[in-house]
C-alpha cells in the first residue's frame, strides 16, 4: 500500500483528539452524501417527468415525418411508394393530408386542422390507444376529434341527430368575402365516431378523417399529399433511413424526427433539467467546501504529525498528497453511499409507488445510466478541486513547523 494512501486512510477513519474536528468531518461527509443523494433524486425525477410528458406525444408523433420543402403538398405516386417500402429499416408508413378547417356545430364554431389518414395510420402511431369510441371506418363520413374540441363544441359520439359541419375554403385565387358560404366553402356533414385525448394542445388542434374524405373535401388528386409518417423498425439507424428517403425524393421534401416535431417541448424540458442540475450542483459545491474546510482543520490538528513525517524523510509533495487523498476518499465514500441510497430509493418508487401524484398516478421517475454518470462526474470533478485547494494548506503547515 502506498505511503500517502495509508496515512490518509488512517486520518480519515481514526478519531481526532479534538472533538470539534470529528464533528466537522462528520458534517462534511453527510454534506457529500446529501449532495449526491439529492442530485440523483432530482435528475431521476426530471427524467421520469420527461418520459411521462413525451409518452403522450409519442402516441401521436411518428418516428419520421416527410413534409414538403415548400408549399403545402407534394406528389407521392405509387411507384415512389413502392420504392419507399423497399428501404431497409422502414416497418410501415402512412400517407396524410392536412389542412386548416372551420367547424360548425349547433351555432358553435371552432377552427382546427383536418388530418386525413389512410388505413396504415394505426400501425405507424399509437393514436388508437388514446381514443374513446371507435376509430375511423370507410363506410360513412366519420371523424375523430380531440377532447378539447369536443368540450368546446359540446360534441358526442354517434349523434346522428346533430352532425358536425366541416368547412374549408374552395381552392383557387381571389377573395371570398361577400360570397355565399355555399360558393366560398366546401362543406361536409360528418358523424363523430371517437374522441381522442393526448394532451391539451393536440386535443384542441386536430380532427382525424379517412384519406378519401379529406381528398374530396380539399379537391386533391390521388397522388397529392401533405406528408408521409414513417415507423422505423427496432434497431434500425434513423440517419441511414433519412439519407435514403432524401435520395428518393430529392429537394422537394424535408424530414423531421420526433424531437424536431416537438422542438419546443424538448427545449423546455431540457432547459428545466439543466436549470435544476445547476442549482443542485451549487448545493454540492457548498457541501464540498465543507470537505475542504474539514481537511484544513485536520492539517492544523496534525501539525506535529506532519513535522514527524517530514523528519522521517517524507517529501513536501507526499505530505500534500496525504491530505489530497483524504479529501478524495471522503468525497468518494460519501458520494458512493449517497448515490447508492438514491438509486435504491428511486428503484423502490418504481416498484412500490411510494409517492403518488393522484390516487392512481405514481410520481414518475427513471433510473438512467446517463444520470448516474452525471452524478459521478460532478462529484468527482468538484471533489478533486476541493481536495486540491485544501491540500495546498499543508505547505503553510510545513513552514510553520
Amino acid at each position: 500500500m502506498k505511503f500517502p494512501f495509508y496515512i490518509a486512510r488512517r486520518y480519515l477513519f481514526s478519531k481526532s483528539s479534538n472533538n470539534a474536528i470529528n464533528i466537522i468531518t462528520i458534517i462534511a461527509a453527510i454534506g457529500v452524501f446529501a449532495g449526491a443523494f439529492s442530485l440523483f433524486i432530482v435528475l431521476s425525477g426530471f427524467a421520469g417527468l420527461k418520459d411521462f410528458s413525451l409518452s403522450f406525444s409519442n402516441k401521436f408523433d411518428p418516428d419520421l415525418k416527410v413534409l414538403p420543402s415548400s408549399g403545402k403538398t407534394f406528389q407521392f405516386p405509387n411507384d415512389k411508394a413502392e420504392d419507399l417500402a423497399e428501404i431497409e429499416g422502414i416497418s410501415g408508413f402512412s400517407r396524410i393530408i392536412e389542412e386548416r378547417i372551420f367547424l360548425d356545430y349547433r351555432n358553435k364554431n371552432h377552427t382546427a386542422f383536418l388530418k386525413g389518414v389512410d388505413n396504415n395510420y394505426q400501425q405507424v402511431t399509437q393514436i388508437d390507444s388514446a381514443v374513446s369510441g371507435s376509430w375511423l371506418t370507410n363506410s360513412e363520413a366519420q371523424v375523430v376529434v380531440g377532447n378539447t374540441i369536443s368540450r368546446k363544441l359540446g360534441l358526442s359520439i354517434f349523434n346522428y341527430q346533430n352532425l358536425l359541419n366541416v368547412m374549408v375554403p374552395r381552392p383557387g385565387k381571389g377573395q371570398i368575402t361577400g360570397l355565399d358560404p355555399g360558393q366560398a366553402f366546401n362543406q361536409e356533414k360528418v358523424i363523430i365516431s371517437g374522441i381522442y385525448s393526448v394532451n391539451e394542445d393536440l386535443d384542441d388542434k386536430y380532427v382525424f378523417s379517412n384519406l378519401n374524405f379529406a381528398r374530396n373535401l380539399l379537391e386533391l388528386d390521388e397522388n397529392t399529399f401533405s406528408g408521409i409518417e414513417i415507423k422505423i423498425a427496432p434497431g434500425a439507424n434513423p440517419d441511414i433511413i433519412t439519407a435514403e428517403i432524401k435520395e428518393l425524393f430529392g429537394d422537394e421534401i424535408i424530414i423531421k424526427n420526433r424531437a424536431q416535431l416537438n422542438e419546443t417541448l424538448y427545449k423546455m424540458l431540457n432547459t428545466e433539467n439543466l436549470a435544476v442540475y445547476l442549482i443542485f450542483t451549487l448545493v454540492l459545491i457548498i457541501a464540498l467546501f465543507n470537505v475542504a474546510g474539514s481537511i484544513i482543520m485536520v492539517i492544523l490538528d496534525k501539525r506535529d504529525n506532519i513535522k514527524t513525517l517530514f523528519s522521517l524523510g517524507a517529501s513536501e509533495s507526499q505530505i500534500k498528497q496525504i491530505f489530497f487523498t483524504q479529501g478524495i476518499l471522503m468525497t468518494v465514500i460519501g458520494g458512493a453511499i449517497g448515490l447508492s441510497a438514491a438509486v435504491l430509493l428511486v428503484y423502490l418508487q418504481l416498484q412500490f409507488d411510494l409517492v403518488m401524484i393522484t390516487p392512481s398516478l405514481p410520481y414518475p421517475v427513471a433510473i438512467t445510466f446517463e444520470n448516474i454518470l452525471i452524478v459521478i462526474f460532478t462529484i468527482g470533478i468538484l471533489g478533486l478541486i476541493a481536495s486540491f485547494i485544501a491540500a495546498g494548506s499543508s505547505r503553510k503547515a510545513l513552514k510553520a513547523v
